[in-house]
């Protein structure tokens, strides 16, 4: 079997402005970055706004393994099947950081015959949005520090501030800094860190803006700190808006590139996870639902944080309405999940994959308390035996959910073609009734105990004090009606990554919560999730490389 680099790039991609004529989009609302990547105006959301909306489809997962579950590669195969029965469908995803990619996951662009390309260019500086994020976010921090430097006005308490500067890299030495040192010139000295550019707030906000309008007044709502008084100081009371919406104003607009079979594909944004929202941005699905009759999108790891943000933070500021979900799974991934280690997981073994279904089957249920229809596609690996894949079909079956299983990997949009008619199929019974969870006038204690309740399946909730101080604080300067974003690891249902499967009887442990007033949400912070990772002791980015004759290695 080829590489993925190696399969992307024998792609025979067409001219973008050929896949943007499939979408009704002209040559003159494109911006272009070479031959095959463009940027889409925002005039073409703006002339196409009272046309009704395609079918949303979210695709989401299990709690990812190191085995791997395959949910991009999912997303956009199903694109590739929809495209393949006779829809016009369209993918959209997050675009891809630098940190994961030289870190341990690498490229994120789908896998085998299921990818977005140019696989190379996604993964690496594609258009500037991220670059132009990092920018924007080390402005108002270098204004911030000069605000301090030159006599400090807004009478800003250094020891209170709270924004931080950022650098797409996982580079753990960066988290806890000392800035200001030397001559008196050097500025005022004080703690600072750095967090990696996709957890910056502006990144969340630039996901969520629905105009360059929008995003200014979601910029100057960023608290950045707070005076002697412990009254916040905003970025508009900074004079920053207008800068760093200037920094954004390319990268706030969808990018179009392809699927390996020349479906469209929309790239745009790239918030964390399990830190931020872990969704692409607004302004790219809204657009993709006005030229797609079937639209494709992702959220970020398993279905307790990224399908659960997608739904009580994206959709209901959006105010989008998906029409199916689709959970990835693989046999491989579930048998870790019930304790096989990863070097064990090609033998069959059906007691650990009986035990790790309970993780699937959670999953399940978190999609139901949200009313849209589910569909579980098994992501087949070469190692699944028919035992293995009958027990997966037959397990779905008594829970009553749709399964299919998905060959995307290996047929592209022809192995894809079943699972495409099967969420067609979903959503032309017209079943959904989406509804978030929650309801905003509730408590932030009691948003935050109701998602680890009802989505993660926690006892309860234990809060520490200096959580249940910023909760007070939050709710005191108006600040208590916003969804909250939880920040947990990706690995477990709890906030502890190494219970795996279904973990019972266990609470999760708030130890702070931070504002994201520009975005529009309040983040808790569990267990040990770092704003900025760290490298593993061997790097992706050590089995990389370029050869003189341009090909990629290592860069999967």
């Amino acid at each position: 079997m080829k590489t993925d680099v190696q399969i992307a790039q024998e792609a025979k991609m067409i001219p973008i402005v050929d896949v943007a004529k499939k979408l009704g989009i002209k040559e003159d609302d494109l911006e272009l970055y070479g031959k095959y990547k463009a940027k889409i105006s925002l005039d073409v959301y703006k002339e196409l706004e009272g046309k009704e909306d395609g079918k949303l489809i979210l695709v989401t997962a299990i709690n990812p393994t190191p085995a791997g579950e395959g949910k991009t590669t999912t997303n956009v195969g199903l694109s590739m099947g929809l495209n393949e029965i006779g829809k016009k469908a369209i993918t959209t995803l997050r675009e891809p950081s630098l940190g994961p990619c030289f870190g341990v996951k690498g490229g994120a662009a789908g896998g085998g015959y299921a990818q977005v390309v140019p696989m190379d260019d996604i993964n690496l500086h594609f258009t500037g949005d991220i670059h132009a994020i990092t920018t924007a976010n080390n402005l108002l921090a270098a204004l911030l520090d000069n605000h301090l430097h030159q006599g400090n006005a807004l009478n800003i308490d250094p020891k209170r501030i709270t924004w931080r500067r950022a650098l797409d890299m996982n580079d753990r030495v960066l988290r806890d800094i000392a800035i200001g040192l030397g001559a008196k010139g050097n500025g005022v000295s004080r703690p600072d860190g750095f967090d990696i550019s996709v957890a910056s707030e502006i990144m969340a906000i630039m996901c969520l803006a629905t105009s360059m309008t929008d995003l200014k007044e979601r910029l100057s709502r960023m608290i950045i700190g707070y005076t002697y008084q412990n009254t916040p100081v905003t970025a508009g009371e900074l004079d920053a808006t207008g800068a760093l919406a200037l920094l954004l104003k390319d990268a706030i607009k969808p990018n179009l590139v392809q699927t390996l079979e020349n479906t469209p594909a929309i790239i745009h944004g790239g918030p964390f996870a399990n830190i931020a929202h872990g969704c692409n941005s607004v302004m790219a699905t809204k657009t993709a639902l006005k030229i797609a009759d079937y639209v494709v999108t992702e959220a970020g790891f398993g279905a307790d944080l990224g399908a659960e943000k997608f739904f009580n933070i994206k959709c209901r500021y959006a105010g989008l309405k998906p029409s199916a979900v689709v959970i990835v799974a693989t046999v491989r991934a579930l048998k870790n999940h019930g304790g096989v280690p990863k070097a064990d997981l090609s033998q069959e073994n059906m007691q650990a994959l009986s035990d790790g279904f309970e993780n699937l089957e959670k999953q399940i249920e978190n999609v139901q308390k949200f009313g849209v229809p589910a569909v579980v596609a098994i992501n087949a690996f070469p190692t699944d035996t028919k035992k293995e894949l009958q027990f997966l079909e037959d397990k779905c079956n008594e829970l009553g959910v749709n399964v299919v299983l998905s060959e995307v990997w290996a047929k592209g949009g022809k192995g894809g073609s079943k699972l495409a008619k099967k969420v067609v199929e979903i959503v032309e019974k017209g079943q959904a009734d989406f509804k978030p969870l929650y309801d905003l006038d509730m408590s932030i204690k009691d948003k935050i105990q109701t998602i680890a309740k009802e989505i993660y399946g926690a006892d309860g909730v234990e809060f520490s004090g200096k959580a249940l101080k910023e909760i007070t604080k939050y709710e005191e300067i108006g600040l208590g009606n916003l969804p909250v974003c939880m920040a947990k690891t990706q690995y477990s249902l709890s906030d502890n990554p190494k219970l795996l499967g279904r973990p019972k009887g266990f609470k999760v442990t708030v130890s702070a919560v931070r504002a994201s007033a520009g975005a529009g949400f309040l983040v808790a912070l569990t267990g040990d999730v770092m704003t900025m990772p760290g490298l593993p002791k061997v790097p992706a980015a050590n089995k990389m490389d370029i050869l003189d004759n341009g090909e990629i290695i290592g860069l999967f």
